[in-house]
C-alpha cells in the first residue's frame, strides 16, 4: 500500500514537472504551423536522412501532449500532415494519438481517480450514464462527435468501467476520420508558401472536410442509434 503511494507520488510530480516545463519554456511555440513553415526545409531533409528518429521524436512529443492533456494535439495533427504527407502522417498521429489517450485515461483510472472526480463532477455524470446506457458506443460517438473536448473524454473514461483494451481500440477507430480530415488539412497548408495558395481547390476542399465532418457523423450515428432502437424494440422487424 505504501509503495503504491510512493508510486502516484512520484508519477504525479513527474507529470507536474513536466507540464510546468512545457509552459515555462514555451515550447507551444514550437506546436505552430508558423514555425513549421519557417523551418520546413530543414525538417525535410533532417526527416529525409534520418526518418526513423524524426517519426520516433514526433510520436514521443504527440503522445506526452495527449497523456498529460496538454494543450497542441490539434496543432500538431496539422503540423504533421504538413511533415509527413497523408498517408504516413495519418498512421504516425493515428497511434500516437490513441496512445497519449490511453495513458491519459490509465493515469486518470489509477492515480487521479479522486481528483478527476472532484474536478470534473458534472460532466463526467453525463458520461458515466452515457458509457452506462450504450458502453463503447458511447464512447465510439464521442470520438466521432467531440461533444466534450478529447482530454476531458480521456480523464471520464478512467472513472467508467470501461476496460482500457476497448478504451484504446475504439478510440483508434472513432478518431481515425477526424484524423485524416485534421491530417489532409495539414498536408494543404503544408505546400501554402504565398497567400494565393489559399485560395487553392485541394485547401478549400479540406477546410469543406473540416466543416461537414462533425454534421456528417452526426447525422449518421442518430440514423444508427435510430436503426438500434428499431431492432432492439422490434427483433423480429
Amino acid at each position: 500500500m505504501k509503495d503504491k503511494l510512493v508510486q502516484k507520488i512520484v508519477i504525479v510530480a513527474l507529470g507536474t514537472l513536466a507540464a510546468a516545463l512545457y509552459f515555462f519554456l514555451d515550447l507551444d511555440h514550437y506546436l505552430t504551423l508558423e514555425y513549421v513553415k519557417a523551418s520546413q526545409a530543414r525538417f525535410q531533409e533532417l526527416y529525409a536522412g534520418h526518418g526513423t528518429l524524426v517519426v520516433a521524436g514526433y510520436m514521443a512529443i504527440y503522445i506526452a501532449v495527449t497523456a498529460l492533456s496538454l494543450p497542441g494535439a490539434t496543432i500538431m495533427t496539422l503540423v504533421g500532415g504538413a511533415l509527413f504527407g497523408l498517408a504516413a502522417g495519418t498512421v504516425i498521429i493515428s497511434f500516437a494519438s490513441t496512445i497519449g489517450a490511453t495513458l491519459a485515461c490509465f493515469v486518470s483510472r489509477f492515480i487521479l481517480r479522486d481528483w478527476v472526480q472532484r474536478r470534473f463532477g458534472q460532466r463526467l455524470a453525463a458520461i458515466d450514464q452515457g458509457v452506462a446506457r450504450e458502453g463503447g458506443f458511447y464512447l465510439f460517438t464521442l470520438r466521432l462527435v467531440p461533444v466534450f473536448p478529447f482530454f476531458l473524454i480521456n480523464l471520464a473514461m478512467g472513472v467508467t468501467r470501461l476496460p482500457l483494451w476497448k478504451f484504446y481500440w475504439i478510440s483508434q477507430l472513432g478518431m481515425l476520420p477526424g484524423t485524416i480530415v485534421y491530417v489532409n488539412a495539414g498536408k494543404e497548408l503544408g505546400r501554402i508558401d504565398s497567400l494565393a495558395g489559399i485560395l487553392s481547390p485541394s485547401l478549400f476542399f479540406s477546410f469543406v472536410l473540416l466543416g461537414l465532418f462533425p454534421l456528417t457523423t452526426k447525422k449518421i450515428l442518430a440514423a444508427i442509434k435510430k436503426r438500434r432502437g428499431l431492432t432492439t424494440d422490434n427483433p423480429q422487424g
